[in-house]
């Protein structure tokens, strides 16, 4: 086509009748046939045809069948389509041409903002109708994601069926829905059935778009299996305590600076809060700040409360301290959903371990019973906290007299 054969995006948003930034994102999801970007401009032949909107009931009866999400992740706002803090919203609308992409995308914006009874809503439907493989996968995930909040054991195990009946055409397909299943595993800390070429940090085996989910849960990963170790539930030969945890951070670290380069932003936001738990449990609570403030500064903009709330169960009270700081209204919503959260995730993991965790202990108990179950002294524990050792013996009392249990198995209540 000669120059003359294209139109700009402001004429194809008069001429379709759509806003300039919708044609802009249309063009960019691959969806305008023909589009063409020259430096920063996008270039449209003027025969393509108006992207069809998917909300309408004529679209959906057409493209019910299977219309491919524009990316084959299991995750659609850890790609590169949410790459801007403060437009999730924004984003979702500009998928409308594509009904299944756009409800997924508006469940996993809804469970990062700890709004659970929606996300199980869109989970459920995605699951009964005709969905496309990876919108199952993230259907599922979703949905094991709404039994940690609901602390619903038999939920949690459907949404695992859900994965493994998810419809693969082929190895790709098939190396994903096996992380997915383990990645679902790693939400309460089991890191039995990670795949070989996962453990070893090779993400080959997936397609390059889901390399940021990828990434996220490799992190939470290491991190599961440094806490693991630190607690003496998982015997690695030459090392004990918090070694490995303390080198998982030059893992880590690179994967964020990766995820900001690409443009991830809940990639980095979740990276981040991974790393600053790393630090955190390693006392080196001067890094993990440094990761917690930049985290809440991108989620705030979109109220992302949900995915805050559930990395203070790692962070201990650093996250609301440093909320604190930032949002007074944001610091009491995310202390709610966190409540919620506890609950529900206690409940489940002491349900798959076939244990009773407690939830009635307070932040400084908790993390007084987490460092005695990393093997610490009273005085190693009181030196690293900053209390006494007359406070340090009393919580540990405190812990035993609401666990039953002797400080060499408090690992079995966290």
């Amino acid at each position: 086509m000669l120059k003359n054969d294209y139109m700009t995006i402001a004429e194809a948003s008069e001429r379709w009748g759509l806003s300039q930034r919708q044609v802009q994102h249309l063009c960019m999801l691959g969806s305008v046939e023909g589009a063409t970007k020259f430096g920063r401009a996008w270039m449209i032949p003027k025969n393509s045809k108006k992207p069809i909107d998917g909300r309408t009931k004529a679209a959906r009866a057409d493209y019910d069948a299977d219309m491919p999400l524009p990316r084959k992740t299991p995750f659609l706002y850890m790609s590169d389509l949410y790459h801007t803090p403060g437009t999730a919203d924004e984003v979702g609308e500009g998928l409308s041409h594509n009904h299944e992409a756009q409800i997924l995308f508006e469940a996993e914006v809804a469970y990062s903002r700890g709004e659970i009874d929606k996300v199980y809503d869109i989970a459920s439907y995605l699951l009964h109708k005709h969905s496309g493989f990876y919108a199952v996968l993230s259907a599922g995930m979703l949905l094991a994601q709404c039994a940690i909040w609901k602390g619903d054991l038999h939920m949690w195990r459907k949404a695992k069926i859900h994965i493994a009946e998810a419809p693969a055409k082929g190895d790709l397909d098939r190396d994903a829905m096996q992380l997915a299943i383990s990645a679902v595993d790693i939400m309460i800390y089991n890191i039995d059935h990670f795949p070989e070429w996962f453990k070893k940090g090779s993400f080959e085996p997936l397609h390059v778009d889901a390399y940021p989910a990828a990434m996220v849960y490799y992190a939470k990963y290491l991190f599961a299996f440094g806490y693991a170790v630190a607690m003496g539930l998982h015997k690695v030969e030459g090392t004990h305590g918090l070694y490995m945890m303390s080198v998982i951070s030059y893992t880590v670290e690179p994967m964020i600076s990766l995820a900001r380069a690409n443009h991830s932003v809940m990639s980095e936001i979740c990276l981040r809060l991974t790393c600053a738990a790393i630090y955190h449990n390693c006392g080196k609570d001067g890094d993990a700040i440094c990761h917690i403030d930049k985290a809440i500064e991108l989620a705030l903009p979109d109220k992302f409360y949900g995915v805050l709330a559930e990395y203070c169960r790692a962070l201990d009270s650093l996250m609301e301290q440093r909320l604190s700081l930032f949002n007074e209204d944001a610091r009491s919503e995310v202390k709610r959903l966190y409540k919620i959260y506890n609950e529900g995730w206690s409940r489940l993991s002491g349900a798959v371990r076939g244990k009773k965790l407690l939830t009635t202990l307070s932040n400084k108990e908790r993390e007084v019973a987490k460092l005695a179950a990393f093997g610490m002294s009273n005085s190693e524990i009181a030196e690293k906290l900053y209390l006494s050792l007359s406070v340090v013996k009393q919580a540990v009392r405190i812990v035993s007299e609401k666990s039953g249990l002797p400080r060499s198995e408090f690992a079995a209540i966290l």
